[in-house]
């Protein structure tokens, strides 16, 4: 992964490859998020939580997972570092609800981070008890502790999204629950600090991100035609939502469903 941040970071500084977003509303909140991490970290920030259910909720012989929630943005993998570290070795695995406009090339990175320490993903919300009748702002402090809180995987009520598929590409072993939708948009590019970038910048960044991110879908033993649909969509300001069958025919998934 070192090699991999180093390239991009080198060749594109503070620009990050920030996908369109699902055209559908993901997740009803009643009041905003705090922010999570430092300076410019938006409310939604993604974080990062034990979660434990009954024997069997997470699949065969799986009761604890990591929930992994919010918008990924720059700072992200320095959480998600966090949490695995205290995990003391246990590979629990990480199941993924991600909304919003996501930063693709740490999707990648986290993805990277996974597969370096043998996780398995999974994709859709937790409902964690706890968090029933209360305020979003309640809920969010509940979960800022990293748990473990008793809680339970949903039926998918929310698209997988891109970034959502390309941490979900970093895991060993890969799951979709069945009824998950996985929506593929576009993708361009955005500097967080000086968002006026030139046109020349913008297309020598987005061939060097392609490069970058192919690269990672190989190594992650994905189908690399995953970003020729995202190309077509970021051309057309289109989003493709992929059928079960392609799940596995790109080979998004090493398995269909738990």
């Amino acid at each position: 992964m070192g090699t991999w941040s180093a390239r991009a970071t080198t060749f594109v500084g503070l620009m990050a490859v920030v996908f369109a977003g699902v055209a559908q509303a993901q997740v009803p909140q009643t009041s905003p998020r705090p922010p999570v991490g430092g300076i410019g970290s938006p409310p939604d920030a993604m974080i990062f939580y034990v979660a434990h259910g009954p024997a069997g909720a997470c699949g065969p012989d799986c009761s604890e997972w990591i929930a992994a929630e919010g918008t990924v943005q720059w700072d992200t993998h320095k959480r998600l570092i966090a949490i695995l570290d205290r995990q003391n070795g246990r590979k629990l695995p990480v199941v993924i609800h991600s909304w919003g406009e996501s930063n693709l090339n740490v999707s990648t990175s986290l993805g990277r981070i996974l597969r370096g320490r043998g996780i398995d993903t999974m994709a859709g919300p937790t409902e964690v008890q706890a968090c029933q009748g209360k305020a979003e702002a309640d809920c969010f402090a509940l979960k800022r502790l990293g748990g473990p809180l008793d809680a339970k995987m949903n039926a998918p009520n929310a698209p997988c999204d891109l970034a959502c598929v390309l941490i979900l590409a970093g895991g060993v072993h890969r799951y979709l629950l069945a009824g998950t939708r996985v929506i593929l948009t576009g993708m361009f590019i955005h500097n967080r600090l000086a968002p006026n970038v030139s046109r020349d910048e913008r297309e020598g960044a987005s061939m060097r991100f392609g490069e970058l991110f192919r690269i990672y879908l190989r190594d992650m033993g994905v189908e690399t035609e995953l970003l020729d649909i995202v190309d077509r969509n970021s051309e057309g300001g289109h989003q493709t939502e992929l059928p079960p069958a392609e799940w596995s025919r790109l080979r998004i998934v090493t398995a269909l469903s738990l």
